[in-house]
Order: structure tokens, then sequence, then C-alpha cells
């Protein structure tokens, strides 16, 4: 006969006892199986990261031609609509886009080349400036020897520039990396239609293909939408500090504004970067302190009012992108593959949540409401 739980055992004499209750039949938080898949999906995910971070010089200008080529393929479809061959209009596209960044590298590389002949002097100037603040640093060093702390900051020393070379090394790929990426991405966007209906027939069943094709158009739509509107936004931004620092007489505004215009590709790095900049460009190119922060104020205000009103509302209704989400991918694809990977980490965002929104069941299960 079974027990049923609380229910209670009648002896011989006729007194009975509660038997206690029993769990027995209740399955177990995490059962092994499920244990063992996501220890072996962790895994995965660390050989699939650590492979990304050793091949770098091969996965970084082929997924930068990935995705730069669907970004760019709605244009080469424009183009084929008026009668010109893709693979014609593939090298038009790649051509336009290299003479546009070769001009802002040009804008903006002659006043770094003016400026870092003339470092040691800069820095002098730059460190006389600074003198402003030794008397707050003196009442510092005071203050902790009251309370006991060490002896106090060290006097105010201008940073060595060793750093400079090293640093352009690491940004600057080698020639191999950049002709992969050309070659790449130009038969990328040459033979974008005949990939795209490979991807799709790879599967026998119709939902899936179906599934495959919505994916595919929503990337290239979301991701071309995506580079259209950054890019303006940014032009704007560039044009607005451009006339900033011509109307507050800072040295090469043409040149300041394509660096803004050009940094603030790279999510919340970019825009302190700039700002930093226009700091020191400020404070050497001024007498006075007040003066010199006046571009890089009206810089805040400017990427203030972009990153809050403009960019929201035009980006935001498109596809919402968690703030933190955003900071977590940045972080990681920096670390991963440097500033190149800051450039490819909202659109590589882009992708997983489209993916995400297609591929997971619509019927899971959800969290209860509060």
């Amino acid at each position: 006969m079974r027990v049923l739980p609380n229910e209670r055992l009648i002896s011989g004499n006729g007194e009975g006892a509660p038997l206690p209750d029993s769990h027995s039949e209740l399955p177990p938080v995490i059962r092994r199986t499920e244990f063992v898949a996501f220890a072996l999906a962790g895994l995965l995910l660390i050989a699939i990261v650590a492979v990304l971070y050793v091949g770098k010089a091969f996965f970084l200008p082929v997924v930068m031609a990935f995705v730069t080529g669907t970004m760019l393929s709605p244009a080469a479809t424009f183009l084929e609509n008026r009668k010109v061959p893709r693979g014609l209009g593939a090298v038009l596209i790649v051509v336009a886009v290299t003479a546009v960044v070769a001009f802002v590298v040009a804008l903006i590389a002659s006043p770094v080349m003016e400026w870092s002949s003339r470092l040691p002097e800069l820095g002098a100037q730059l460190k006389d400036k600074l003198h402003v603040f030794d008397r707050p640093l003196l009442l510092w060093r005071e203050l902790q020897t009251m309370v006991g702390g060490s002896e106090g900051l060290p006097s105010f020393q201008m940073p060595k520039f060793e750093w400079v070379q090293p640093t352009l090394e690491f940004l600057s790929p080698t020639f191999t990396e950049f002709l992969l990426f050309f070659v790449t991405l130009i038969l990328f966007i040459a033979s974008w239609r005949d990939l795209r209906r490979a991807l799709i027939m790879t599967f026998s069943d119709r939902d899936a293909r179906l599934r495959t094709l919505r994916i595919l158009n929503e990337i290239e739509v979301h991701l071309g939408n995506y580079l259209l509107t950054v890019t303006l936004i940014n032009v704007g931004v560039g044009v607005a500090t451009g006339i900033v620092c011509a109307l507050t007489h800072m040295p090469n505004p043409a040149g300041l504004g394509a660096l803004a215009a050009t940094l603030n590709f790279i999510p919340i790095i970019g825009p302190i970067a700039m700002f930093a900049v226009l700091v020191v460009v400020g404070l050497v190119a001024f007498p006075t302190i007040s003066g010199g922060l006046l571009a890089a104020l009206a810089f805040g205000g400017i990427t203030f009012l972009e990153g809050h009103f403009v960019t929201p509302t035009i980006i935001g209704r498109r596809l919402a992108l968690n703030a933190l989400a955003v900071l977590l991918a940045l972080a990681f694809w920096t670390w991963l593959w440097g500033p190149m990977g800051a450039f490819l980490s909202s659109p590589l965002l882009i992708v997983a949540l489209i993916l995400k929104e297609h591929l997971l069941p619509p019927d899971a299960p959800q969290l209860p409401q509060d």
C-alpha cells in the first residue's frame, strides 16, 4: 500500500504517528546533464574567444570586411538596379569610401604631424601653465601629512612621449591585413547575392529557409541604416566641433572637426578622448586656462545633446540598445581587437540582437510579473 505524505500510520494499539514529508519525488534544481551541457558551452565559448584573440591578424580583417560589406551592400544593390554590374559597383563603392577615409585622414594627419614634431616644446608650455595647481597640490600634501598618510603627491611631471611610436604601431594594421580587408570587402559585396542564396538553400526545411531569409534581410537593413544614420550624426558632430573651434580661435579647426567625427564612431571612448584632446590643445594654444577650456566645454555640450537627444531619437526607434549591453560589448571587443573592435562592437551587438529575436522560441517561459 502506498502511503501519501502527511498520512498517519495506524499501529496495533490504535495510535498513529505522522510520517515526515517526503521530497524524494521532487526533481533536482540542476540535473547532471544540464550541468555538463553548461560546462561544455562555457568551454566552447572560451575556446572561440581564444581563437579570435590569437588569430586576430586573420579574423579581424575578415569580420571587418563582412560587417562593412553588409552595411554597403544596399548601395551595391542600388547601383545594380541602375544597370551597373555588381562587381563594378563593388569596386566603385570601395574606391569612393577609401577616398573619403583618405581625405579625413589627411585632415587629421596634418596637425598631428605638426604637433608631434613639437612635443617637447608643447610639453614644456603645458607644464608651465599647469603650475597654477601647485598650491592645491601643496595643500593636499599638508593634509595627508596631518592625517598621518604618506609624504604626499610628488611634484607635477609631464609624461614622457616614448609611448607615441608603440601606440601608432598598435593602431596601424599591417599591409597584409589591409590587403586582406580590401580584397575580402570587394569580393563580399560583389558576391553577396550568391552568398545569401547559398545560406538560404543550405536548409531543406521551408520554415528554416524563410527564417534564414528574414534574418539576413533584417541584418542587411539594420546595419545599412545604422551606418548611414551614425555617419550623418557623426558628420554633424564634426561640423559643429569645427565651427566651435573656429569661433574660439583654436588651431586647425578643420582637423579637429574631422578628428571629432572620426572618434565619435567609437562609443563612449571616442568622445572622452576628443574632450581630452581639446583640453590639451586649448591649454597649449591659449594664454589662460579659462580660454583654453572653452572649446572643450562646448564640445561636451554638443556630445551631451547628441548622446541624450539626437541619437536615441533616431536610432532608438529602430533598434533599442541597452546601455549596459553597449558598454559590455564595447569593453569586450576593444579588449579583444583594439580600436577596430570598438568600432565593430555596436554592429555586432545589433546582429546578436537580431539572431536572438529570430532563433529563440516565442513561447519560452517568462518570468512572473512583479
